[in-house]
C-alpha cells in the first residue's frame, strides 16, 4: 500500500468507526445470540429445523480475519452488455443505505463471477463507515491488504485484483439471491466464522438458535465424556452428538 492509500486508512481506524458487532447486535437479541454460537453448530440447527442446507459452498472462505454476523442485505450482479461500464450502483446504494450491522451479500452471476472483484479498499471503506458487520461475496475481492487494515471480515471465492467495471453491472437490491448454494433473503441472519457461512431463515431464527444451543452444549457434554472415558464412541452414545 503506498504512503498515500495508507494516510486514508489511518483516519477511518483512529475514528473508532470498525464492524458494528456491538451497539447493533445488541439491539437484536437473534444477532447476538446468533452471533456467540459456531457456524457449524447453527449449520447442523438449520438442517434439523428448516430441513435444508443453510452452510455456503466451501469456495466461499474467509478472506480477512473476524468473525461476522448480522441480517442480510443482498445485490445482485449480471455480465454486462457488451461496451456498457457502469460502476455497481445498486451496490453502492445498499451499503449507503443498509442498517449499522448488516452483511452485505453480493452475488455475482454466471462462470466468471469468481475472477471478479465484487468489493474493494472503496467499497470496504464505506461500509466500515456505515457500521456494516463484514460482506459475502459470491465473487471475488480485491485489495484484501487494505480490507484486513479496516478490520473488516471478508468472505470471497478468492483475491482477484479485477474490478467489476465493464465486466458487470448490478441488476437488483434487496431481493433474494443464491450464494454460494444456498437462498440468501434480506433480513436472514449471516454467520461466518473459520469454519465458512451459514445463514439462518429469518422466519426459523429463534427455533434455529435454540436447537443450536442445545447442540453447543451437547459438544461440549460429548467431549468431557471423551476425555473422561477415553473413547469417542461411547461419548457419542451417551449423549447423541458428533
Amino acid at each position: 500500500m503506498t504512503s498515500m492509500r495508507r494516510a486514508i486508512w489511518v483516519p477511518v481506524m483512529a475514528a473508532g468507526l470498525g464492524c458494528a458487532a456491538g451497539p447493533p447486535a445488541a439491539r437484536d437479541p437473534l444477532v447476538a445470540a446468533a452471533g456467540a454460537l459456531a457456524a457449524a453448530s447453527l449449520s447442523d440447527a438449520v438442517d434439523q429445523v428448516a430441513g435444508k442446507r443453510g452452510f455456503l459452498s466451501h469456495g466461499i472462505r474467509r478472506m480477512t480475519p473476524g468473525k461476522l454476523c448480522g441480517r442480510a442485505v443482498t445485490v445482485l450482479a449480471r455480465p454486462a452488455p457488451a461496451g456498457e461500464k457502469a460502476p455497481p450502483t445498486l451496490a453502492l446504494e445498499t451499503i449507503d443505505e443498509a442498517e449499522p450491522g448488516s452483511v452485505l451479500v453480493i452475488v455475482m452471476e454466471g462462470p466468471e463471477g469468481a475472477d471478479v472483484a465484487a468489493l474493494g479498499g472503496i467499497m470496504g471503506t464505506a461500509c466500515v463507515v456505515r457500521g456494516l458487520a463484514g460482506a459475502v461475496l459470491d465473487a471475488g475481492v480485491r485489495d484484501v491488504e487494505e480490507l484486513e487494515e479496516l478490520g473488516f471480515p471478508v468472505f470471497a471465492r478468492g483475491a482477484v485484483p479485477s474490478t467489476s467495471v465493464g465486466r458487470y453491472v448490478t441488476v437488483a437490491k434487496g431481493a433474494p439471491v443464491v450464494c454460494g448454494g444456498v437462498e440468501v433473503g434480506p433480513g436472514d441472519i449471516v454467520v461466518g466464522d473459520a469454519d465458512g457461512v451459514v445463514v439462518v431463515p429469518a422466519e426459523r431464527a429463534a427455533e434455529v438458535i435454540d436447537r443450536a444451543r442445545d447442540l453447543d452444549e451437547r459438544e461440549r457434554r460429548t467431549m468431557r465424556s471423551v476425555r473422561e472415558l477415553r473413547s469417542v464412541k461411547k461419548a457419542i452414545e451417551l449423549h447423541r452428538r458428533i
